[in-house]
């Protein structure tokens, strides 16, 4: 069976280095974005099926990135999960009303991290299958 690809976009080395090294342990086929820029062409390139993204980035933001990936419809059905800082009262908000199907507090919870990124993948399988039966 094929991996499942996870994008993971973060601007802090520490952040990426620890997620990618989590999620790569579990068994899920990683890339990594330092950036909003990386991010896109790395979607371009090889389409992932989840993306986890900060949402604090210089430049293009990660509220910003999830906007345009939303509106193109090539991109569009691409799980997006905003990594947010705890301290940010309302970007979970934030990041619901930008197109993000969920969030995940930083710091990130290593034991947690692979649990929560199947849960969001989970979401995905139950609504086709449900989509599949309605058709």
């Amino acid at each position: 069976m094929k991996p499942t690809r996870v994008l993971v976009v973060d601007d802090n080395p520490v952040n990426l280095k620890l997620a990618v090294s989590v999620l790569e342990s579990a068994g899920y086929e990683i890339f990594q974005a330092n950036d909003a820029v990386e991010a896109m062409a790395s979607v371009r390139r090889s389409p992932p099926e989840l993306i986890l993204m900060d949402l604090a980035m210089p430049g293009v933001d990660g509220l910003t990135l999830t906007r345009r990936l939303k509106s193109d419809p090539a991109t569009q059905p691409i799980r997006i999960v905003a990594l947010t800082a705890s301290a940010m009262k309302g970007d979970d908000a934030k990041a619901l009303d930008a197109g993000c199907d969920g969030y995940i507090s930083k710091p990130i919870d290593t034991r947690k991290l692979p649990e929560q990124v199947a849960g969001f993948l989970g979401r995905i399988e139950r609504s086709e299958v449900k989509n599949e039966r309605t058709l």
